[in-house]
């Protein structure tokens, strides 16, 4: 008994030899135990002479099938891992080596090179439509940038005459009592948000400065902090996806007290505790992006600059508005794409099945697969095909209209075993794939459940699936 180690474990390999041989006629047993994980082909046990010729093609035709088999299941992936597509070309390129004129070996060179070409993954021309939502993000990112800036530096001069001369060092609190710089105004640059996040014993915190230099705790358990935050997660998942990238914040703040906690993360907060002034958020701000402020009389505690015109903004770039009532399941998930690309939540929520948004928790979850979906096209793909040829649908409750059934039956009839079974169902499989910027398939198709209820119009039920 031979065993070979692999990534599961043992295998057992020597079992394998009597039926490989009976197939591939004389190939070495050797032959078949590929070199590490590569499954380089080894050609100096691949000696070809003009009396196992026969042999020799039946060996490399047998490689050949499995390796067209796995062409065939990626589907037009690229990246695929094929098992056999060492053993199969290394075979052939000696075969065609030897021999250019035997009509059996040319088949498999053309059988070969189809192989090569389609597991290179499928590649499509991309029309520059496909990333114009990607235009329009920055040229909307642009935008807010830009009034964020003016509205920062406005607010910067407004709050000159109250602000601490210096931020670092900090005031030494052996020198200084509250009331010396109770509500003095400080601009914290750098504030890394959420790697210095701690809970400490009187609240939760971000802490940034040194133990030399002194430090602050930024109070984040109030809505002064939470206000402003959400207004920025707003602004990330409506307008620009690169916010996910961004660590460090520009904070202005007032300190409010003066604190003694242990800036750790960890549970066993084994850092020394130390003495830090504690800082209230007036404003958040990341440049080349945004600004954020409490608006304690608003109707949320925080607002971005310009939030309430981003609508009318981004109205101009929406190619598709509404979802029509005998949308068709193919176009209804073109449309989601769309609302997906061009950040049209409304849109979005429009195109899934109402009975998966019908709860907070289901909403809540549907916020979570949004940011998914924009991660996925601002970072793996831009685009995704949809092939009419691999829809199907069918009825999954009450009576088809379309079956052969109705061959056999009168209306009358048809009409009662329609009351019998109730309110129709239909479900509808469409089927996509992926390209990024190159027009290279990424992964395999994928394939979305769509639902209709009688005769009302189609929703998609897996509005998770990735594209």
């Amino acid at each position: 008994m031979i065993y070979e180690k692999s990534f599961f474990g043992y295998n057992i390999v020597g079992e394998m030899f009597a039926a490989a041989n009976s197939v591939l006629g004389s190939i070495a047993a050797d032959q078949i135990i590929q070199k590490g994980n590569e499954g380089m082909f080894d050609n100096s046990v691949f000696t070809i002479t003009k009396d196992n010729l026969n042999s020799r093609i039946t060996q490399a035709t047998h490689y050949l099938e499995e390796y067209e088999k796995e062409v065939a299941r990626a589907q037009g992936a690229a990246g695929y891992v094929f098992r056999n597509k060492e053993d199969a070309l290394g075979r052939i390129k000696m075969l065609m080596e030897y021999d250019q004129n035997d009509d059996r070996i040319l088949s498999l060179y053309d059988r070969a090179k189809k192989c090569v070409k389609g597991g290179a993954g499928n590649i499509v021309t991309v029309d520059p439509t496909y990333m114009v939502y990607l235009e329009n993000e920055e040229n909307l990112r642009k935008h807010y940038a830009d009034v964020s800036e003016k509205a920062w530096n406005d607010f910067l001069a407004a709050n000159t005459q109250n602000k601490l001369e210096r931020m670092y060092p900090t005031p030494d609190f052996k020198k200084y009592i509250l009331d010396d710089v109770k509500d003095k105004v400080v601009i914290l640059d750098n504030v890394r948000y959420p790697e210095n996040q701690f809970m400490g014993s009187n609240g939760e915190y971000i802490w940034c400065g040194t133990r030399s230099d002194g430090m602050y705790f930024i109070r984040i358990d109030g809505r002064e902090w939470l206000g402003p935050y959400e207004a920025v997660k707003r602004y990330r998942r409506q307008v620009d996806t690169t916010m996910m990238e961004v660590k460090e914040w520009t904070i202005i703040g007032k300190i409010t007290e003066l604190a003694m906690e242990s800036p750790d993360a960890n549970e066993t907060q084994i850092t020394p505790p130390i003495m830090a002034w504690e800082v209230e958020p007036l404003a958040l701000y990341v440049p080349g992006h945004i600004m954020a402020v409490y608006d304690e009389s608003g109707e949320r505690t925080g607002k971005f600059i310009d939030e309430e015109k981003l609508e009318e903004l981004k109205d101009a770039f929406y190619t598709v508005k509404e979802v029509p009532d005998d949308v068709t399941p193919e176009r209804l998930v073109e449309i989601f794409m769309t609302a997906i690309k061009e950040k049209n939540y409304p849109l979005y929520l429009d195109c899934i099945d109402p009975e998966r948004r019908d709860d907070p928790n289901q909403l809540a979850l549907i916020m979570y697969h949004w940011d998914l979906h924009q991660e996925r096209f601002h970072g793996e793909y831009i685009h995704a095909m949809v092939d009419p040829e691999k829809t199907v649908t069918k009825v999954v409750q009450g009576y088809d209209d379309n079956s052969i059934d109705t061959f056999f039956l009168d209306e009358d009839e048809q009409k009662k075993i329609k009351e019998a079974y109730g309110e129709r169902i239909e479900e509808a499989y469409v089927q996509t794939s992926s390209i990024d910027k190159n027009g290279k398939q990424i992964g395999s198709p994928a394939k979305h459940t769509l639902k209709r209820v009688g005769d009302g119009r189609w929703y998609i039920s897996t509005y998770e699936i990735r594209f």
